[in-house]
């Protein structure tokens, strides 16, 4: 929630071109939100690190994309775009335009496989299964929209549109999937703790 409040304040307040743009020129150089939104997008990398985490044992892909998706936000939030962060086709980009560039779309990309490998796992168990199911019928059709857009029209209120509602989506289901992850452990762990302080209480 931290990370998502952070980059949330640096694209509103930040002097970028609003929805018409990316929401990686909050962090461009010369802006005054750039700090904000760097400490955002790390916060978000650990986010996905602590999910990766507390996901069962028995989901074995969904950790590992969650981790690269991690890694992927660590090199977007430290590798800098230029102004108005040029991508190809329709513009020159430099070279760290596309790592930055590159970093994000694999960020995103590995949360939405990373919903996919949740919902196509029994292990998982139906609440966040339901969740995935939810969140990858909204994820890859936003997802298909965004890469059409930016090959076909390029940057611009369409483009910059779709990926704040994909973006919102991916932090939604990180945060509708770490609910019932949160009260399963608690719910399981009590029992256990208080089990343990009975016992001793009875060597005392």
């Amino acid at each position: 929630m931290a990370g998502v409040v952070a980059v949330t304040v640096a694209v509103v307040a930040g002097p970028g071109p609003g929805p018409t743009g990316y929401v990686s020129e909050a962090g461009v150089t010369d802006s005054g939100y750039a700090g904000t939104y760097r400490l955002g997008i790390f916060a978000l990398a650990a986010a996905l690190l602590l999910l990766a985490a507390a996901l069962p044992p028995a989901v074995r892909a969904a950790p590992g994309l969650l981790g690269t998706g991690a890694v992927a936000t660590v090199l977007s939030g430290a590798v800098t775009c230029s102004t108005g962060c040029p991508l190809p086709p329709f513009e020159a980009a430099t070279v760290a335009d596309l790592v930055h560039g590159g970093a994000s779309i694999a960020a995103t990309a590995a949360v939405v496989f990373a919903m996919l490998a949740v919902l196509f796992s029994p292990a998982a168990g139906t609440a966040l299964r339901r969740i995935a199911a939810l969140g990858a019928a909204l994820a890859l059709p936003l997802s298909g929209a965004v890469g059409l857009a930016m090959l076909l029209v390029g940057r611009g209120a369409l483009v910059g549109v779709l990926e704040r509602v994909l973006l919102a989506v991916a932090a939604a289901w990180g945060l509708a999937t770490a609910l019932p992850l949160a009260v399963r452990s608690f719910t399981h762990r009590g029992p256990s703790v208080r089990a343990g302080d009975r016992s001793n209480v009875g060597r005392r």
